[in-house]
């Protein structure tokens, strides 16, 4: 028995909506013969019926295939079901829709009809630029000049028509080439943070430095880059910014790319992934900013997009949807202390995430754990946030970054030390050292905290306070350095101190 994540048809049937799957039959009852048609529709619902992948099933639901032509017939249904796909994708995917055109200028040209392909390509091309889609662009102008050098088409009786196409064509190329420098640039940069994570000390922010001026591309001011040269550019800023824990200017950056589908409001549809990610991101900036007030007003632009456009999203955009707006809305929760309103929104999330599963990243699910566990946490609900504490923890390494799985270890023994679980704590902690003495990135503040949370361990409760006080100044003298912010990013330590001496915190 095959693993249905390793079936691609079968994942690519269970992926399909009831409308999608009412189409691929039209589709294929219309343009294929009877009896072949009758094959797709049998196989095709023999499929779409199992609940997993298996194959001797297959065989037995449908005894007429034969084993030696199942390959064939399954790589044959693939094909048509994302033909029949592209036909309803046509209509939201301006790129698909462009490059029909082009297809249809070519069949047009191999007929000998230079002349209309040329008037077809002169109209998408105007599409191609309304919507920045400059690859597709570049590959319309080639088309132009490959008809115009090939055949008599009269254009040089137009004045600076072909000298119009020539330097659109420079000008479009340079533009292509710089915004792949771009895009490359920002994978890179936000390849530093995956690798290495946010800057240690003053030798991590001069090695970002210097790799940061060594690759970025030579470009302009801004406004005289296109859409997704822009895009590009302050993503890689932000992310820069990021890793050297600057948030004030990495919301600058963020805000940038933002304001850019406000400048350019039809890319919100025609790009909604990159739209939504940008105001995620700038909403996990204005969260590690704690700015509540601005937090609240770009979230409330998120709902909204959501709302007014959820029904042409797509499969990957409603996941995107899904993952960026949920987490947000917890994290307006913890940015406001109302940590019984975000517990409430739990079940709803964990009812609605076996939707998503297929299209989501392991990292993704725990991070939804470890909100909701600091959501338990902050409501004084310890047993329930070890639970979903527990899930990250038992999970392998490996899938994890690694400040998740730091913070996930200390806010379990936190927990504990909240229960009176003390002798736990005394089997957890030297695990808990050894994680922390095999990886890279441990910041001084997490350190102090495990050497403290075995110590208070072990101190009778009228000593406590006395204790809590002294590990409060040690915090404060570490938290001087501006290396150890992120220690605050997922685990606010100090606010948890403050708690214990009964301050109010300022979350």
């Amino acid at each position: 028995m095959a693993n249905a994540s390793k079936d691609q048809l079968f994942s690519l049937i269970k992926s399909l909506s009831k409308a999608e799957k009412r189409n691929f039959k039209l589709y294929v009852h219309r343009f294929e013969s009877a009896g072949v048609s009758r094959k797709f529709i049998q196989l095709f619902d023999a499929l779409d019926k199992l609940t997993e992948y298996d194959e001797d099933l297959v065989f037995k639901r449908l005894p007429h295939i034969k084993k030696l032509h199942l390959a064939n017939l399954k790589r044959h249904l693939y094909k048509q079901i994302l033909i029949s796909l592209r036909l309803i994708f046509i209509q939201k995917n301006i790129d698909i829709e462009i490059r029909e055109q082009i297809d249809f200028a070519r069949i047009l040209y191999g007929k000998g009809m230079y002349m209309q392909a040329l008037k077809l390509l002169d109209r998408i091309k105007q599409i191609a630029i309304e919507h920045h889609q400059d690859i597709l662009h570049l590959e319309i102008l080639e088309f132009q000049k490959l008809i115009e050098a090939r055949h008599i088409t009269r254009s040089r009786q137009v004045k600076n028509k072909m000298e119009n196409l020539l330097e659109e064509s420079s000008r479009r190329s340079a533009v292509t080439s710089h915004t792949s420098l771009l895009f490359n640039f920002n994978i890179q940069v936000h390849g530093w943070y995956i690798q290495h994570g946010h800057a240690r000390n003053e030798k991590d922010r001069q090695a970002l430095q210097l790799f940061y001026d060594q690759n970025i591309p030579a470009h302009g001011p801004p406004g005289k880059l296109t859409f997704f040269e822009k895009a590009n550019l302050y993503q890689a800023q932000m992310w820069y910014h990021y890793i050297l824990l600057d948030f004030q200017a990495c919301r600058q950056s963020a805000g940038a790319w933002v304001s850019l589908f406000d400048e350019s409001p039809m890319m919100r549809e025609k790009d909604p992934d990159l739209y939504m990610r940008s105001l995620y991101y700038l909403l996990v900036t204005l969260y590690f900013l704690r700015d509540q007030q601005a937090f609240g007003r770009y979230l409330q632009d998120f709902e909204a997009f959501f709302a007014s456009h959820s029904e042409q999203l797509n499969a990957n955009s409603r996941t995107i949807a899904f993952v960026y707006l949920n987490l947000s809305k917890l994290n307006a929760n913890l940015l406001s202390g109302d940590y019984i309103s975000g517990v409430q929104q739990i079940a709803g999330i964990l009812e609605a995430l076996p939707q998503y599963e297929n299209n989501l990243d392991i990292h993704r699910s725990l991070l939804f754990f470890y909100k909701f566990a600091y959501l338990y946490f902050g409501s004084a609900q310890y047993d329930k946030a070890l639970d979903y504490l527990n899930d990250i923890i038992l999970l392998k390494h490996g899938y994890l970054r690694e400040d998740l799985h730091h913070n996930a270890r200390l806010l379990q023994l936190i927990c504990h030390f909240e229960l009176g679980n003390y002798d736990l704590l005394h089997y957890l902690v030297p695990a808990v050292q050894r994680a922390f003495s095999k990886a890279k990135d441990v910041s001084k503040v997490q350190r102090l905290t495990l050497q403290w949370l075995k110590k208070l361990a072990d101190l009778p409760p009228g000593q406590t306070k006395a204790a809590f006080q002294e590990f409060q100044s040690q915090l404060a003298e570490a938290m001087k350095s501006p290396y150890e912010q992120k220690a605050l990013l997922y685990l606010n330590v100090p606010a948890w101190v403050e708690k214990r001496l009964g301050i109010r915190a300022n979350r």
